[in-house]
């Protein structure tokens, strides 16, 4: 794989990341730009978002981005029927579970790390619910 390859294949691992991580991320920019006002408002929409049924349907969503993107992305690089598919079912299957994993990756370091992180440091709740607290 040449690199020129590789920067749309991070391309939709890192969308897939931010998407899956829009549970935390809104309560974040909405305390950067309002303030310190705005901390319990943004954390009880956090909560109220990853608690509930939106974060999976956000890692839902999220998914199938990559589905769509690895399709998008097989079809320009000239892997259009099944036949060709077939032939390439190594390629196939080894790039695709590199974009998933780098996806994965990619939502847990940005979402436990870097979001959580960004997010107490600007005054919200979230010390008690750390990973490294548990």
């Amino acid at each position: 794989m040449n690199v020129g390859d590789r920067k749309p294949l991070a391309t939709i691992a890192a969308i897939s990341a931010l998407t899956a991580s829009m549970c935390c991320l809104p309560s974040v920019v909405w305390v950067l730009i309002a303030g310190s006002s705005a901390i319990v408002a943004a954390d009880q929409l956090s909560n109220d978002l990853y608690y509930s049924w939106v974060r999976f349907a956000l890692y839902a969503l999220s998914l199938c981005m990559v589905i769509v993107g690895l399709v998008i992305y097989f079809r320009t690089r000239g892997i259009c029927t099944l036949d060709e598919a077939k032939r390439e079912k190594r390629r196939i299957v080894n790039t695709s579970l590199a974009v998933f994993a780098a996806s994965v990756i990619s939502y847990l370091v940005w979402n436990y790390v870097i979001l959580e992180l960004v997010g107490i440091a600007l005054g919200l709740p979230w010390d008690h619910a750390s990973f490294w607290n548990n």
